[in-house]
């Protein structure tokens, strides 16, 4: 299923000039912080791609840069200089468009550092671990490694020297109220990810994931969750952002913890759900259930 969408992905790609392209899932949107700016661009059917942009510095990084000539584009409009990709993993829609982003920025003379946590990466110059940390700009990066959608899945954990809302990068780790597919991976593995990494960050910290899901993730967790309503509102509100092009983007850490099951698998009801009492079966459990899921 996944090998087949890709093989569709690069075959729209081929046909057309992604710079030409007048139609996009959603609208461009820039989520302003006090230090730092997130410039969230749309690619392909359904991925997000991001440009972390420090304040003080100009300095940037793109996130998951697939479709390059769009990043440099925004990043000549910002005004800003790209010094970094973070790449959240290796699959194609997420890390295919690194080596042409190299081979440009090397031609206007720049020199961009790639980072990710998988040799399957292309165009890898700074191979990464969990806990490992760096600058962009003044901004601090944390890499938190959450294996499980692929074994070298890596999130981005950003936080600055002044105390602004933090914010993580979670390709396809974390959705808004879903999370990736097992491809590589185990629901232990899903289950460190998400409840012992990522749901213990700050409940304010903002959440960038890959995909645009959000409607149908909702839909499961109606289905999951029949009585909430945190589920209700929020399908609501997403079924009309997209209605109207706009993207559901970012999410919070803690309203994750409200909504999406993956994250509530200690609670009962949810363990009910499916007929289980054990977090981590809960976990494969609904994963299996979601993977035949057609709202």
């Amino acid at each position: 299923m996944f090998a087949r969408r890709l093989t569709v992905i690069k075959r729209v790609l081929q046909a057309v000039n992604t710079e030409s392209v007048r139609f996009c899932h959603s609208r461009p949107q820039l989520t302003q912080f006090i230090d730092m700016k997130i410039q969230l661009l749309p690619a392909l059917e359904d991925n997000y791609m991001y440009l972390l942009i420090d304040e003080e510095t100009k300095q940037c990084a793109a996130v998951d840069p697939v479709e390059p000539e769009k990043v440099l584009k925004a990043v000549e409009d910002a005004g800003v200089t790209l010094t970094s990709v973070l790449t959240t993993h290796h699959h194609w829609d997420h890390a295919g468009g690194n080596e042409k982003l190299i081979d440009l920025t090397k031609k206007r003379g720049l020199n961009v550092k790639v980072f990710g946590g998988d040799d399957r990466i292309g165009a890898l110059s700074n191979k990464v671990k969990h806990g490992d940390k760096f600058n962009i700009g003044s901004l601090d990066i944390e890499c938190l490694f959450t294996p499980c959608h692929t074994s070298g899945h890596i999130c981005y954990y950003v936080t600055s020297s002044k105390g602004d809302q933090p914010a993580v990068f979670t390709g396809d780790t974390l959705f808004m109220a879903g999370c990736g597919k097992f491809f590589e991976g185990s629901p232990d593995q899903m289950y460190k990810a998400l409840v012992e990494i990522l749901a213990k960050l700050p409940l304010n910290t903002r959440v960038f994931c890959g995909h645009e899901y959000t409607v149908n993730n909702l839909k499961f967790a109606a289905h999951v969750e029949p009585s909430s309503d945190e589920v209700k509102t929020k399908l609501a509100w997403a079924t009309a952002q997209r209605s109207k092009g706009l993207t559901t983007i970012p999410s919070t850490i803690e309203d994750e913890l409200k909504f999406n099951p993956f994250m509530r698998v200690k609670e009962s009801n949810v363990q009910a759900h499916v007929g289980k009492k054990d977090p981590v079966e809960t976990m494969g459990a609904l994963r299996a259930e979601k993977d035949n899921f057609r709202g």
